[in-house]
């Protein structure tokens, strides 16, 4: 894409955007066939949709900045890149919805058309973003480790920022579902503790596996300090797990007229889903 730099030939150019319409239609598709989403769109007001673009955009900057490309690379060509990815977006999203008759132009009004193709751009431009930096060729990636791995790789602002985009990408095809409302509402506390213990069993055995490899790898630190990271990390990405659930079950309009134990069971059991995708996030660093 752009930000990767012009002096990029344009088969590679080619290659860098086919790889992230794959990876949007890849990540996003369950959401473009699910008809709660479609409904979202119709009843969406104007500052809820600016709220998602300003949060999705935040997302596709820190991806880009801390794993969708090279570590140096300037702000510049990540805004570039990332204003790109929100423009693919909206392009697949109005194609796909198209194609599948959820866009009627004499039918519906111009607000419930552009709230449809928004909100699905919006996960389709965080999976564009993945798969321009993901579904890359073992040239890409022979390239990249000749690169310096340590810069914007290993941090925690990385870690948070990639957990969320995974927590989003993972939980966003659930989040509008009739279905969380109904488990939320049906669940006991009892079931409720046990989706809390899982979801944390989730995230320490990956977050594990994935950090023991990197411990091994660099060949440092005690015993105690590797237990208080995978901890540290298992807390930090159960937490950004249940932000990410809380924020789409608002946006999709799962807390309105209802309680606040409600509330808190439909969080938890959407994070039941948005810790894997929060946990396995940092897996997206290549």
């Amino acid at each position: 894409m752009a930000g990767s730099g012009n002096d990029r030939p344009l088969k590679q150019s080619l290659k860098e955007y086919a790889r992230g319409v794959a990876g949007g239609l890849l990540f996003s598709f369950p959401m473009l066939f699910t008809m709660e989403v479609w409904w979202a769109g119709f009843i969406a007001q104007p500052l809820d949709l600016l709220v998602l673009v300003l949060v999705t955009f935040l997302l596709l900057l820190g991806y880009n900045r801390y794993a969708g490309m090279h570590p140096g690379v300037s702000w510049r060509s990540v805004m570039v890149d990332s204003f790109e990815e929100l423009g693919i977006g909206l392009l697949l999203s109005f194609g796909v919805l198209l194609m599948l008759n959820r866009i009627n132009f004499q039918a519906m009004g111009m607000d419930e058309i552009m709230g449809k193709i928004i909100i699905e751009a919006m996960a389709v431009s965080i999976g564009v973003s993945v798969g321009t930096a993901q579904l890359g060729t073992h040239e890409d990636e022979e390239t990249e480790e000749q690169e310096d791995e340590s810069v914007n790789r290993d941090t925690k602002s990385a870690m948070l920022v990639l957990a969320l985009c995974g927590a989003i990408i993972v939980g966003g095809n659930v989040a509008p579902t009739e279905e969380v409302l109904l488990l939320a509402i049906e669940a006991t506390p009892t079931h409720i503790f046990f989706m809390a213990l899982v979801s944390l069993l989730l995230c320490i055995v990956v977050v594990y596996f994935s950090d023991f490899r990197g411990t091994i790898r660099r060949g440092s630190g005690s015993n105690n300090g590797i237990l208080y990271n995978i901890v540290f990390d298992t807390c930090l990405s159960y937490i950004i797990a249940l932000a990410g659930s809380a924020f789409m079950l608002w946006f999709f309009g799962r807390f309105d007229g209802v309680n606040f134990w409600t509330v808190v069971s439909q969080t938890v059991t959407l994070g039941v889903i948005t810790s894997l995708g929060a946990s396995a996030g940092r897996l997206l660093i290549k």
